[in-house]
């Protein structure tokens, strides 16, 4: 399966935030890789994805209480 890199808007707005969501994106199958951009204005959270989906990825942020919106949409 081919590896995708899908990007969000979010609300992660510092590292208190990213923790916690580490280890939900961490533990989820189909992600090889995350990184969230917390100098940037739109706080872009990249995901390269194995087999994820932008949908279930959204899904994962927002059961932290937290916002996601595909930048690609």
């Amino acid at each position: 399966m081919e590896n995708k890199n899908f990007q969000f808007k979010t609300n992660l707005n510092c590292g208190g935030c990213v923790s916690k969501i580490k280890s939900v994106l961490d533990n989820a199958e189909g992600i090889c890789h995350w990184n969230v951009d917390t100098d940037n204005a739109d706080k872009i959270l990249t995901v390269s994805s194995k087999g994820i989906t932008k949908e279930e990825v959204i899904t994962l942020i927002k059961s932290k209480g937290f916002n996601a919106q595909s930048t690609n949409d």
